[in-house]
């Protein structure tokens, strides 16, 4: 490593909850940086929003990265108290599904999470903006209304820790006989549309390594808004397996729209789901907020 990458200060927000195994990889990727010579500050999260708070802190500061240990749901609140700052935002995926390392080509390997933290070009992203009557909420994935949402909701966190995804098989399973199917209406740059379930996409990858939307993308200035027309437990098994073959864009009753400006108008009260985590309910509008965030991407050959 250079002189310059051995002096930097990076801030480290770690979330402890992970699984043994994953803890692993977190503590590999410390003995990395700290074997290039820098300068960590260990932040640990003690429960939610704690994430939020330590990285608007620390950002302030100006180190020379803040990096994000944690699931999909840990890295939302870090970019929550980070957006619109200079300081640059890594991330060190922790989590069950870490959408987000998938989205910007991040393996798993500590080695190469530590080269991407060291030497990894800084780039400006868009997220998206939900707002909520006077409140207002940052995402880089995805907001679901509709059925996953009600997975998401009642999923249990502690069988989460326990079995890792199969816990959202499970609740899928479980909202098959609860979930009512309403229809959402939705309004798209002022187009009204309605749909049996929707995800609003500001990146290609769902669930993990499933691609949902594949025109969206971290740097681009429009929303890929997924519509699914049909409801009952058949549609939603059918739309499960398209998703796993890669085959969802074939189906006559899946749309894709683009849009910068989406309004999810009802049913009022309906939960929905943020970045893989609970969020909120509807009514709410969403907007694309370009160059937010400043993040570490893939360094530069």
């Amino acid at each position: 490593m250079s002189s310059s990458e051995s002096r930097k200060r990076i801030a480290v927000i770690f979330n402890p909850t992970a699984g043994s195994a994953r803890r692993h990889r977190f503590y590999a990727v410390l003995a990395l940086l700290e074997a290039a010579g820098c300068v960590l500050d260990i932040l640990t999260t003690q429960g939610p929003g704690d994430a939020e708070k330590l990285a608007r802190r620390i950002a302030s500061s100006r180190p020379d990265a803040v990096v994000a240990a944690g699931g999909d749901g840990t890295i939302n609140e870090a970019i929550n108290g980070m957006a619109g700052s200079k300081t640059p935002l890594a991330i060190l995926p922790l989590g069950t599904a870490n959408v987000l390392a998938l989205e910007i080509g991040l393996t798993l390997d500590p080695k190469e999470i530590a080269k991407w933290i060291l030497q990894g070009s800084v780039r400006s992203i868009s997220l998206g903006r939900l707002r909520s009557g006077d409140r207002q909420r940052y995402f880089s994935l995805m907001v679901g209304a509709g059925f996953d949402a009600h997975v998401v909701a009642g999923v249990s966190t502690a069988l989460k820790r326990r079995i890792g995804k199969s816990a959202y098989v499970w609740e899928m399973v479980r909202q098959l006989f609860r979930f009512s199917f309403p229809d959402y209406m939705v309004r798209l740059d002022g187009k009204e549309l309605k749909a049996a379930s929707l995800v609003v996409a500001n990146a290609r990858y769902y669930a993990g390594r499933y691609i949902l939307a594949p025109n969206a993308g971290l740097e681009t200035s429009m929303f890929e808004v997924c519509l699914f027309d049909r409801s009952g437990w058949f549609s939603i098994i059918r739309y499960a397996i398209a998703l796993d073959r890669g085959t969802l864009q074939s189906l006559s009753s899946f749309h894709l729209h683009k849009a910068t400006k989406v309004e999810i108008l009802g049913p009022s009260g309906d939960p929905l789901q943020m970045d893989g985590d609970g969020y909120g309910t509807i009514p709410v509008e969403l907007t694309v907020e370009q160059e937010a965030l400043r993040l570490v991407m893939a360094p530069e050959d």
